[in-house]
C-alpha cells in the first residue's frame, strides 16, 4: 500500500505528541479517531474485504481437533494473514491446507476461514486475526508469540508502532512482489515469522506493547 508509509508516520508523529502531552484532552482523542478513519478508509480502499471487528467470546479450543484441516483466506495475503498462517502451520495443524479466495468470499465446504467477514477466525474486539487464533489455542504464553502478536497488530490496524515494523514492512512487500503465487509466498514467508519469533524471545520486552 503507498500510503502506509506516511501512515506509519502520522502514527509515529501523534504517538511522540502523546508521550509529552501530560494533560490530554478532546483534541487527542479527536486526532486518534481521525487516524483510525484515515487508516480505515485506506484498507477499504487498498484491501477489500478487511473484516469489521466482531464482539464475541473467544471459546479455548483444542489443537487435537484441528488436525489435517483445510484453511481459507483471502488471496494475496499481507500481514495477519501471512502471520495467521504461520502460526497454524507452526502451532496449531501440522500438515493444513490453504485456500486463497477472491471476491465473492464464499467459505468451501469444510474449510475453516480466518481474516474476513462471516470466518471462523477473524477479528473480535480490538484483536487481529492473528491474536485471536493464538488466544483460542491458548499460545499466548509461549516465548516471544505475545510480542509478535504485538507487531502483527500493530503492522495491520495501526496502534503503538514497533521499532521493527518499517523493516518488517518492507521485507513482507518484497515477498509479496516477487511471489505471485499466494502457496509460494507463504512458503517464503515461514521462515521469516520463525526468525521473528527467536528474536523476539530472545528479547521479549523489544517487541511488547507498554
Amino acid at each position: 500500500m503507498a500510503a502506509a508509509k506516511p501512515l506509519r508516520q502520522l502514527a509515529q508523529q501523534l504517538q511522540a505528541l502523546q508521550a509529552a502531552d501530560f494533560f490530554p484532552g478532546a483534541a487527542a482523542k479527536q486526532a486518534e479517531a481521525a487516524l483510525q478513519a484515515l487508516r480505515t478508509e485506506l484498507e477499504r480502499r487498498w484491501s477489500p474485504g478487511e473484516p469489521a471487528p466482531a464482539e464475541a467470546p473467544l471459546a479455548r479450543l483444542s489443537v487435537a481437533d484441528f488436525q489435517g484441516r483445510t484453511w481459507a483466506t483471502r488471496a494475496r495475503p499481507w500481514v495477519d494473514r501471512l502471520a495467521t498462517a504461520w502460526l497454524i502451520t507452526r502451532h496449531v495443524d501440522r500438515q493444513p491446507r490453504f485456500v486463497w479466495l477472491k471476491p465473492p468470499l464464499r467459505t468451501p465446504r469444510g474449510a475453516l476461514g480466518f481474516d474476513y467477514d462471516g470466518a471462523r477466525f477473524t477479528h473480535v474486539g480490538e484483536r487481529v486475526s492473528f491474536e485471536v487464533v493464538a488466544e483460542s489455542f491458548g499460545l499466548m504464553d509461549q516465548p516471544g508469540l505475545a510480542a509478535l502478536a504485538a507487531l502483527v497488530h500493530g503492522l495491520d490496524v495501526g496502534g503503538v508502532v514497533q521499532d521493527e515494523a518499517a523493516g518488517i514492512e518492507l521485507l513482507l512487500r518484497g515477498l509479496q512482489a516477487t511471489h505471485p503465487d499466494d502457496d509460494a509466498l507463504l512458503q517464503a514467508a515461514l521462515p521469516i515469522f520463525d526468525a521473528l519469533l527467536a528474536g523476539l524471545a530472545a528479547a521479549p520486552a523489544s517487541g511488547s506493547r507498554p
